[in-house]
């Protein structure tokens, strides 16, 4: 099975990661292993865990990480990291990297149903389980696809695409993914169809609420934000402004000192900041990188080291 995929920035992600010869570090979104076999390269008596619930990843990753005896690849999803690394005795790490990106091998392979370039079944499971898209477009109603489509696609058309989707099921279901881009496409008017694929919002809303992207990375940056020791770093590599303001937030939030009003002669809160960033504005591709990735394009990059706790 081929599993094609560009590892984005990732000469920024391992410089970003610091990595240390005997340290133990987590790659949650494995992919095609371009970044985990980066990481392993430099590993001497460290460890690596690849984590992915793409069964596809898993096993490509698992073939190309076999060289190295420090890998281990698990099929999970990153908001159990800590799960799975506590069954193998680990309860801190030095690194977590985390690509937010779907891949390469999700959106060209048809039968996947990310693509509203080729023909295929309606499905954007990562995992190959759970809902799918043609659950949700055939069975949730217009105010509900209005609310994802605007909120997570941040779409101005979606009520006129979500009543369009619902007269369409009304005739017969919606099964594929040309069938369902050109409902959007029709939802539009020809000025919003002129510069770019009218469907490539209301795609991405329906995958984020297909595998519930958003309530994830939440859950996976407190629990590895927990796992890091005091000097380990955090690399999360986002694709759209939702996932990228998630992770500006919590950033912000553990790097937040004293929350005194300005007017306090001296602290009386007494909090400190728990973590420094690395890099002030997101990183992002370099034009050498966007000549032959145009994927990486929409990528931001930040990295967080975590403080030791004052005493």
């Amino acid at each position: 099975m081929e599993f094609h995929h560009i590892s984005v920035m990732l000469e920024e992600c391992i410089q970003g990661l610091n990595i240390k010869p005997d340290g133990t570090y987590v790659d949650g979104t494995a992919g095609g292993a371009g970044h985990s076999s980066e990481i392993a390269k430099r590993l001497r008596n460290g460890r690596l865990f690849a984590l992915d619930q793409d069964p596809d990843a898993v096993r490509i990753a698992a073939e190309r990480l076999r060289q190295y005896p420090c890998a281990e690849v698990i099929q999970t999803n990153f908001r159990e990291m800590d799960t799975v690394l506590t069954q193998r005795g680990v309860t801190e790490i030095d690194g977590l990297l985390l690509d937010l990106g779907v891949s390469s091998h999700q959106l060209d392979c048809g039968e996947r149903g990310f693509s509203y370039h080729q023909e295929a079944p309606l499905d954007m499971r990562m995992s190959q389980s759970g809902i799918s898209a043609k659950e949700i477009v055939n069975g949730w109603d217009v105010p509900e696809l209005t609310r994802i489509i605007r909120e997570y696609g941040e779409e101005k058309f979606a009520h006129s695409i979500a009543l369009n989707i619902e007269k369409r099921r009304r005739e017969k279901p919606i099964e594929t993914t040309l069938e369902l881009a050109e409902i959007i496409k029709c939802s539009m008017p020809a000025s919003a169809r002129r510069n770019k694929n009218p469907a490539k919002k209301t795609f991405q809303a329906i995958r984020i609420a297909v595998n519930g992207e958003l309530d994830v990375l939440e859950e996976a940056l407190e629990r590895g934000f927990a796992l890091l020791k005091p000097g380990g770093r955090m690399v999360i590599l986002t694709f759209h402004s939702l996932e990228d303001r998630i992770v500006k937030q919590k950033y912000s939030a553990w790097c937040k000192g004293c929350i005194c009003p300005p007017d306090f002669p001296q602290c009386v809160c007494g909090r400190k900041p728990r973590a420094a960033l690395i890099n002030r504005k997101p990183l992002t591709a370099t034009e050498e990188e966007l000549a032959v990735n145009k994927r990486s394009r929409s990528a931001k990059l930040r990295i967080l080291e975590k403080l030791p706790e004052e005493k």
